[in-house]
């Protein structure tokens, strides 16, 4: 994309910050946060002055309407949220509110802009699936997990979103897509993600905490890999109106395989050891990507290995 102008709610996050270095040299990129989480500090390139930044909350409405008025973007890229499972359970008030309410916000701004609005992107979550995901296809049924258990809280929050996002294509012509990220890491990830948590640990030589057996099962997408998957649905008209799944089947693994994984691709010295986990958790989770396939041409690259050795590497130099 050439000389568009591309508004990322939440985008000083890991996600975030990838796609506006993807993007700001021939763009103009708003990067609107309430600064929660911050990657933007490990980048350099966004000091660049076609890279503005707002400070605020999805929540502040009279913001938002000021914000998309005098930027009048053409691309919205929706990434803010409450997310982490402890952020979660610790804030599960907040978590529907901004996830929910923020998300109708952000769309009921956006609708006024539908006619110049080329891509409205929803970054939603693998979680919707629930504890039970095997090769799990975007037609296939979500889960709505038993009310009162923390954890899933931010599912239904972002199912929510995605109802919301389906609802303002059809009933308002907002040209939207949304992507389900399964398990995405990669230098710069902030946050309580696995491979971002044992990655530190490893380069420390600190002691590396597995919750539960560790017989957890995930497959993993190199963050380059996930960026590849959003261009695509940026830039494709068959993709408007559609969900996808953007993940790497073949980074599949055990939890406990990844600390060890880990550990010996960062030749560290770390023990890993057990403690008790106290949440319910997702025992298994494997995209089906057919769909990103054949419509976007969508093709995964990097291989956890490989993925991992370039995320060990970047903290080596950054920490």
């Amino acid at each position: 994309m050439k000389n568009k102008r591309i508004l990322l709610t939440g985008g000083a996050g890991f996600i975030g910050t990838k796609i506006a270095e993807q993007y700001y040299l021939e763009n103009e990129i708003l990067i609107y946060d309430s600064f929660r989480r911050n990657s933007l500090r490990h980048s350099e390139e966004l000091k660049h002055p076609n890279v503005s930044i707002v400070e605020g909350d999805v929540l502040n409405v009279n913001l938002l309407e000021k914000t998309f008025e005098e930027f009048n973007p053409t691309h919205v890229i929706h990434l803010a949220a409450i997310a982490g499972i402890d952020n979660v359970i610790s804030h599960p008030v907040e978590t529907l509110r901004v996830n929910v309410l923020g998300t109708v916000n952000v769309l009921d701004v956006a609708k006024k802009y539908a006619n110049s609005i080329e891509r409205f992107i929803d970054i939603s979550t693998s979680e919707v699936f629930g504890s039970y995901a095997f090769k799990v296809e975007e037609s296939g049924n979500t889960n709505l997990a038993p009310v009162g258990e923390a954890r899933w809280t931010y599912s239904i929050s972002k199912l929510i979103g995605e109802h919301f996002v389906h609802a303002y294509h059809k009933e308002f012509g907002l040209n939207t897509v949304s992507i389900r990220p399964f398990n995405i890491f990669g230098p710069g990830q902030v946050g309580e993600g696995a491979i971002h948590q044992f990655v530190i640990r490893a380069i420390r030589n600190e002691e590396i905490q597995i919750h539960g057996d560790g017989d957890q099962i995930r497959s993993w997408c190199y963050i380059d890999d996930f960026i590849q998957g959003l261009c695509l649905c940026l830039s494709n008209e068959d993709a408007i109106g559609k969900t996808f799944n953007i993940g790497n089947p073949r980074g599949t693994i055990t939890i406990y395989m990844l600390a060890d994984l880990i550990v010996k691709a960062a030749k560290s010295d770390s023990k890993i050891v057990y403690v008790p986990k106290n949440y319910a958790d997702v025992e298994l989770r494997i995209p089906n990507v057919d769909r990103a396939k054949e419509v976007l041409e969508y093709s995964p690259s990097i291989d956890l290995y490989e993925g991992i050795l370039r995320t060990i590497e970047w903290y080596r130099d950054n920490e």
